[in-house]
């Protein structure tokens, strides 16, 4: 299933950027494809004229194969991504399709030549997509940073359950910050490894650095989860905001009435602006493993050769 992914991605390393609101731009997805995995322009927190800019970005500052995520529930009109997607499907190596039903889009992006992959939370939601269409699917446990499935299943139980459930190349996502992580993953049987918590906190980034720096000092037990009072699941670096809209929580807000504290402007104050006392930060469990900010090529490499060595050292049963 590895060298699959690798082939339909056009890839040397089972490594998949996430798609990251705000922070998923040209820039930070060529340095990714060009240290060998698969960068991805988010479409999240972005107009469609800086969508498009920053498709085009990342087609300059590459030749090699990059995607580009579209999270359907994060637009109004997710049609008009998927029109811009279509525009640009001879720069675009694949698509991947988040936070909402990917059935009506699959056969569109399929038709235009590009792979798809789904996130998906659970085993029946792997089964689902695959029956819909999906090329590859990404398998996202709880402990990943920004929006996660209500079952909120860990990746250590989700992936192999995923894995059983499909014929398709499985990557998983969630808490994976090292090569052990990516070792860990392909025992599991996944085909590959998605990042995002690691990737933010690189040089190419555009996150701001107090968001890098609150990365840095975060422990594993430095996030925590937002917006289950609306049935949601999304985690967030702890903080002084995060306690305030949990504490709002306690009063069983609607979505209406907790949507000024979850909007997306809350999150591009903390995450570009550096106004962390404002806004909310996505970050995952693994981000007690980050411990320097580096170039995106030094950390796919490092993350590689961790991986080697730890499979290399698995003692026999």
């Amino acid at each position: 299933m590895k060298q699959r992914l690798l082939d339909t991605l056009g890839i040397e390393y089972p490594i998949v950027e996430g798609g990251m609101a705000y922070i998923g731009d040209g820039k930070l997805a060529a340095a990714v494809s060009n240290a060998g995995a698969f960068g991805q322009v988010g479409s999240a927190g972005r107009s469609l004229t800086d969508f498009e800019a920053e498709i085009r970005l990342a087609a300059e500052l590459t030749s090699k194969p990059f995607g580009v995520n579209l999270p359907i529930g994060e637009h109004s009109d997710p049609r008009e991504r998927v029109e811009t997607i279509l525009k640009y499907k001879d720069q675009i190596r694949a698509v991947s399709i988040s936070a909402g039903n990917p059935r009506p889009f699959i056969p569109v992006f399929k038709e235009a030549g590009l792979p798809v992959m789904v996130v998906v939370s659970t085993a029946m939601h792997a089964a689902k997509a695959e029956q819909a269409g999906a090329d590859i699917l990404i398998a996202e446990g709880t402990e990943a940073g920004g929006h996660n499935g209500p079952a909120e299943l860990t990746t250590f139980a989700l992936i192999p359950q995923a894995v059983s459930a499909v014929t398709v190349p499985v990557i998983a996502a969630g808490g994976v910050a090292d090569g052990r992580g990516l070792a860990a993953a392909l025992a599991l049987g996944a085909a590959g490894v998605q990042l995002g918590t690691l990737l933010i906190a690189t040089e190419e980034s555009p996150a701001h650095d107090n968001y890098k720096q609150a990365l840095l000092a975060a422990r594993g037990e430095d996030t925590t989860m937002m917006e289950r009072s609306v049935g949601g699941a999304t985690r967030v670096l702890k903080g002084s905001y995060i306690d305030e809209v949990l504490a709002f929580e306690k009063t069983c807000p609607t979505r209406e009435t907790l949507y000024p504290y979850i909007k997306g402007e809350k999150n591009r104050l903390a995450v570009l602006e550096g106004k962390l006392e404002q806004g909310y930060a996505y970050s995952g469990q693994g981000v007690g493993l980050i411990e320097e900010i580096l170039p995106v090529e030094q950390v796919i490499r490092k993350l590689i050769a961790e991986a080697r060595a730890t499979i290399a050292a698995l003692p026999s049963l």
